[in-house]
């Protein structure tokens, strides 16, 4: 059970705690469980590294990320370069089909599109180029398209749950309805939210996941 300055205390501690970030650029705020961060890094990674270093703290509901992305000017990359960069790191992941994902860069923002067959392979595409020098950003719209359906989804989901260390399958429900899983139930941070939500998508057949986990929160006042 814990206030809203606990969690606060407790993200800084957490960001403090992240190697590849210093703690002491990026400031928090916190109201009903839900955590601002806001601040300046030089990279994206740094600023996806406070994301989740925020989002592993028990309590946290949501993480609203207001940290700007501002690079040294010896690295300060042209849209073209980093459209090349990322076009060239797609084409090395063994994970992304070959030229099934179509790149656009706008002021060092990546928009990634087309289709994949699977999930994982979509998710790949992004940790693909989100650590590319120059990259601000990444908006994944890359649609999911197979003909597979779902064979016993909701026991290969509900069985990964139960193997997982990081997730506390007792307070999470899987339903489906044709491609699509819902997710619903609690757990105890956003982490342990979106662990299950990629469980899911792992499962055979599921083109759809959607996530209505609800994260514990028990505010006191004493």
């Amino acid at each position: 059970m814990k206030t809203d300055a606990k969690i606060k205390l407790d993200v800084q501690d957490e960001l403090a705690w992240e190697p590849s970030i210093d703690e002491t650029k990026i400031g928090v705020a916190v109201d009903e469980g839900v955590v601002t961060l806001s601040g300046e890094v030089d990279s994206h990674s740094k600023k996806i590294a406070a994301e989740k270093a925020a989002k592993r703290v028990s309590g946290v509901k949501a993480v609203a990320e207001d940290i700007v992305v501002k690079y040294p000017s010896s690295l300060d990359k042209s849209d073209t370069e980093i459209a090349k960069a990322a076009v060239d790191a797609l084409e090395w992941h063994s994970s992304v089909p070959n030229d099934a994902v179509i790149v656009k860069v706008e002021n060092g923002w990546v928009t990634l599109s087309g289709a994949v067959k699977w999930a994982y392979q979509k998710y790949s595409a992004t940790n693909a180029i989100k650590d590319l020098v120059g990259v601000k950003g990444v908006s994944n719209s890359i649609s999911i398209k197979q003909d597979v359906k779902p064979i016993l989804v909701k026991d290969t989901i509900e069985e990964a749950f139960e193997r997982s260390a990081r997730i506390d399958a007792k307070g999470i429900m899987v339903s489906t309805d044709g491609n699509t899983v819902t997710l619903s139930g609690k757990v105890n941070s956003i982490k342990e939210k979106e662990e299950a939500e990629k469980a899911a998508f792992r499962a055979p057949g599921v083109l759809h996941v959607v996530n209505k986990l609800k994260v514990q929160y028990y505010p006191t006042y004493a």
